[in-house]
């Protein structure tokens, strides 16, 4: 936090306020406090929310449990907010990130965090199983993958492809890179990735496209796509990175390159609110994090690098959301399942998961803790969930022209 927060605001008594407000409020304190500070920045109320930000400066850490650990990382974005610094610090944060990570930092914490919880393997090994049905008899295939998975999830795929019954097929993994430090990495990644191909006895080709543009402006020329190819597109993570307002068009933009599949895999969040609904907003998302940052006390080990990593990253993400102006957070606007399906449905029909792919999510899921398990969707809603502790966290789904 930054410490000029300490000069603007005065001591108060936490554990006092605590008792006073709510009896019930000490075991969840910090989202109770975070409730009662975004409110009263709705409501413009001043003396209060000095009242209140002093006491969860006094009590918030990044290094405590997980109330504290809210209480910090929210107490950054209302802070951000009130001095109207939500951009600029938004940006600094990035580029530190950025600066600090390289191949190696960056793959330990995706194999840590894969190794302890199944929150992104469950969307890698649905996704996976949609694409090998889908290529089945294929002998040219094309993935475009448009995610944040640093191809973590593509080495199980190509053991897959090496074992197929009829002849091994030729594959190119197109990945579309957003941002100068992912490419970086992306290089290393491919080296290591046309390596493990040889090693499968797998014909393969590894192209990073990089584009910094709105990737509904992408079409068939700039991702090499040919006639004869059988083409898949993978989006993981890669909508919400979306404004909402590009996200029909670049829908649209997946159809035109005609794929056989397309898997989509997102959290089950819902951060869309009017630019005028700041506290409704907040309150989904204090929900989802509270959930998240819950989940990874259970799954790290108190002084893991990789949570920390894990817990930062949620951080920025939660500064733009709630400090930045409207054109800024956009692509932070989460959606659930339903809402997606709705956009999908303009330009895809769903492509059902096969019982295979049921029974190897399954098996994945019995590798972790209790408290994970799996959900199909209802009513007009299409693909799977995981849920953990009954609560549907992330999303994945299949889609065909």
């Amino acid at each position: 936090m930054p410490p000029t927060i300490l000069h603007c605001l005065k001591m108060q008594n936490s554990s006092q306020f605590l008792q006073q407000e709510d009896p019930n409020a000490t075991k969840k304190w910090a989202m109770h406090l975070l409730k009662e500070c975004a409110k009263a920045i709705f409501e413009k109320d001043s003396v209060k929310i000095h009242h209140i930000l002093w006491m969860l400066n006094e009590l918030a850490s990044p290094y405590g449990d997980c109330e504290q650990k809210l209480a910090f990382y929210f107490l950054q974005a209302f802070f951000y907010k009130l001095t109207e610094s939500g951009e600029s610090s938004y940006k600094t944060l990035v580029s530190a990130a950025e600066k600090s990570q390289s191949f190696d930092s960056a793959r330990k914490v995706i194999l840590k965090f894969q190794e302890v919880s199944p929150w992104t393997t469950f969307g890698h090994v649905a996704s996976n199983s949609a694409i090998l049905e889908a290529f089945e008899g294929k002998s040219k295939l094309h993935i475009i993958d448009i995610s944040n998975t640093y191809c973590t999830q593509w080495p199980t795929l190509l053991e897959s492809l090496a074992t197929r019954n009829d002849d091994t097929p030729h594959l190119k993994l197109s990945v579309v890179v957003t941002d100068g430090a992912r490419g970086s990495i992306m290089k290393e990644i491919g080296y290591r990735m046309q390596k493990f191909a040889r090693l499968m006895g797998v014909p393969f080709e590894f192209k990073v496209i990089s584009f910094f543009s709105r990737l509904s402006d992408l079409d068939r020329d700039k991702l090499g796509v040919k006639e004869d190819e059988a083409v898949a597109v993978n989006c993981i993570g890669a909508l919400r990175k979306l404004g909402v307002e590009e996200r029909s068009e670049f829908i649209q933009m997946v159809r035109s390159l005609q794929p056989i599949v397309v898997t989509v895999v997102e959290e089950e969040a819902d951060f869309s609110s009017k630019e005028d609904e700041f506290f409704k907003c907040f309150e989904k998302c204090l929900k989802f994090y509270s959930m998240f940052f819950e989940m990874l006390e259970e799954s790290f080990a108190p002084t893991s690098n990789e949570r920390l990593v894990l817990e930062r990253e949620c951080s920025r993400s939660i500064i733009k959301l709630l400090a930045c102006g409207r054109d800024d957070s956009e692509s932070e606007r989460r959606e659930k399942g339903i809402q997606w399906c709705n956009r999908l449905l303009e330009a895809f029909s769903p492509a059902c998961f096969s019982e295979d792919t049921i029974d190897d999510v399954k098996a994945l899921l019995k590798r972790y803790q209790a408290g994970w398990s799996l959900l199909p969707a209802s009513g007009e809603a299409s693909g799977l969930y995981m849920t953990w502790k009954q609560e549907p966290v992330v999303w994945a789904s299949a889609w065909k022209l």
